[in-house]
C-alpha cells in the first residue's frame, strides 16, 4: 500500500483525503437517520424507508447525466459546483423538521452524490496509469472505511440518533473539501483535455446514451449489481430500524454503531488480502461471490442472538461487501470506452435502484411482519438479492465469448 502512495498527483491525494474526512462526517449522521426518524420523529418504518430510498431514486435519475457532464464540461467545474451544493444540503438536514423536509434533503443528497462521485472517480482514473488504477480505486475504498471507523463512534457519542446537529458538522467538512479542491486545482495548474479534436470528437448526450444502451455487458452487469445492492442496502436501512425496534432506541443505536465500526475495521483488515486472491480471477467473479456472501449475511441478521454471533455475521457480510465493491470501479473502468469514462461511471448510478427497492421493501416488510419475525423479513430480502448471482454469471459467460471472438480476429 505504501508503494502505491508514491508519486501520486496532488489532486489524487486531495480526493483520497477529502473522501476520508467527508465519509467520516457523513457517517456521523446519515446512518443514524433511520433511528432518529422512527424513534424521535415517530415516522413509520415504511415512510422512513422511502425517505432513505429517495436519495438513490434521485441518484438513478441524475448520475448518468452527471457522469456525462463531467466528460463534456470537464471534471473541475462539476466537482466545484456539486461539492458546495452538497455542503448546503447537509445544512438543510440540520434544520429539517418534517417528513417533507427530510425527504427533500435526502433527495438533494442523492443528486449531489450522483454528480460528484462519478466525476471524482473519473478524475482519479484520468490521473492514474491503467496498471495502477485498481490500487487507486482501492485506496479510495480504504479512505472511505477509515472515515467510517471514526464517524459512527463520534455520531453515537454526540447522540446523532437524537439530534440533527451533526449534519452541520458534515456541511462544514464539505465546505473545507471544496475549498481544498479549488486551491489544489489552482496550485497544480492541472489542465483537462476538454477541447474537441478531429480524431476524438465528443459524443453528444444521445450518442453517449446510445453507446451505453448497446453495451450488453454493461446492461447485464447493472441488473446483477442492482439485485446485489438490494441486499447490501439493508445494512444502513432495515437493520438499524430492526435493532432500534427490537432492542430499544439507545441499545439499538449502540449496537448499530458498533456494527458500523466492525464493518469498517474488517474492510481495512481484509481488503488487501482478499484483493490478492481476487486478482487471480476476473472482477466479475469477485462481484458474484460477494453478492452470495452479502445475501447470506442479510439472512443471518435474523439468526444472530449473541455478541459473538452478531460479530460473525457482520464479518461475513463485510467480506461480501469487499468482494463486490472493491472490484466494481476496476470492472467498470475495464469495460468503459476511454472518451466516455465519466459516462460509464455515471451509468453505475442505475445500480442504486437496489438502494431504493431494498430500504422501501425492508420498511414494508417490517410494517407487515413486525420486529418479531426477523426470519421472514430478512429471508425474503436475502432471496431477492441472491437473484443477482445467475445474472452476474451470465455476464461472465458473455465476456468470455467476447474475449474468444477477439482472439480469433487477432489470430
Amino acid at each position: 500500500m505504501i508503494k502505491n502512495l508514491r508519486n501520486l498527483h496532488p489532486l489524487t491525494i486531495n480526493i483520497l483525503v477529502g473522501t476520508m474526512f467527508g465519509r467520516m462526517a457523513t457517517s456521523m449522521s446519515i446512518p443514524f437517520l433511520a433511528i432518529y426518524l422512527t424513534q424521535v420523529k415517530h415516522v413509520s418504518p415504511s415512510q422512513t424507508g422511502m425517505i432513505i430510498a429517495v436519495s438513490s431514486l434521485v441518484g438513478i435519475c441524475t448520475s448518468f447525466a452527471g457522469g456525462y457532464l463531467s466528460d463534456w464540461f470537464g471534471r473541475k467545474i462539476i466537482l466545484f459546483l456539486s461539492v458546495f451544493l452538497w455542503a448546503a444540503v447537509f445544512a438543510l438536514f440540520g434544520v429539517a423538521d418534517s417528513v417533507a423536509g427530510f425527504f427533500l434533503a435526502n433527495a438533494l443528497n442523492g443528486f449531489c452524490k450522483s454528480v460528484f462521485e462519478p466525476a471524482s472517480r473519473a478524475l482519479l482514473a484520468d490521473l492514474t496509469k491503467p496498471k495502477n488504477r485498481l490500487a487507486i480505486f482501492n485506496l479510495r475504498y480504504t479512505a472511505i472505511n477509515i472515515g467510517v471507523i471514526f464517524g459512527p463512534m463520534l455520531g453515537f457519542y454526540f447522540g446523532s440518533s437524537e439530534t440533527t446537529f451533526l449534519f452541520f458538522i458534515a456541511a462544514g467538512v464539505y465546505v473545507i473539501y471544496g475549498l481544498s479542491l479549488v486551491l489544489t486545482f489552482s496550485k497544480t495548474g492541472y489542465k483537462e483535455n476538454t477541447e474537441e479534436t478531429p480524431s476524438q470528437k465528443k459524443a453528444t448526450f444521445s450518442e453517449a446514451a446510445m453507446a451505453v444502451r448497446k453495451d450488453k455487458v454493461l446492461l447485464m452487469s447493472l441488473l446483477g449489481i442492482i439485485l446485489a445492492t438490494t441486499g447490501y442496502a439493508q445494512f444502513n436501512s432495515t437493520l438499524p430500524q430492526f435493532l432500534s425496534g427490537a432492542f430499544g432506541q439507545n441499545k439499538g443505536a449502540g449496537m448499530f454503531s458498533g456494527f458500523l465500526i466492525l464493518n469498517a475495521v474488517t474492510v481495512i483488515s481484509l481488503q488487501y488480502p482478499l484483493l490478492k486472491i481476487g486478482k487471480k480471477y476476473s472482477p466479475i467473479v469477485s462481484i458474484m461471490v460477494g453478492n452470495m456472501l452479502c445475501a447470506l449475511g442479510v439472512f443471518a441478521f435474523s439468526l444472530a442472538e449473541s455478541i459473538p454471533s452478531w460479530g460473525a455475521v457482520i464479518i461475513l457480510f463485510t467480506i461480501g461487501e469487499i468482494l463486490m465493491f472493491a472490484m466494481t470501479d476496476a470492472f467498470i473502468d475495464s469495460i468503459a470506452k476511454s472518451d466516455l469514462r465519466g459516462t460509464y461511471f455515471g451509468a453505475m448510478g442505475f445500480t442504486q435502484i437496489g438502494s431504493i427497492v431494498g430500504p422501501s421493501l425492508g420498511g414494508l416488510l417490517l410494517d407487515h411482519f413486525g420486529y418479531g419475525d426477523a426470519v421472514s423479513v430478512f429471508g425474503l430480502l436475502a432471496g431477492l438479492s441472491l437473484l443477482g448471482v445467475p445474472v452476474l454469471y451470465a455476464v461472465k459467460v458473455a465476456m468470455g465469448r467476447m474475449a474468444g471472438q477477439r482472439s480469433k480476429e487477432i489470430g
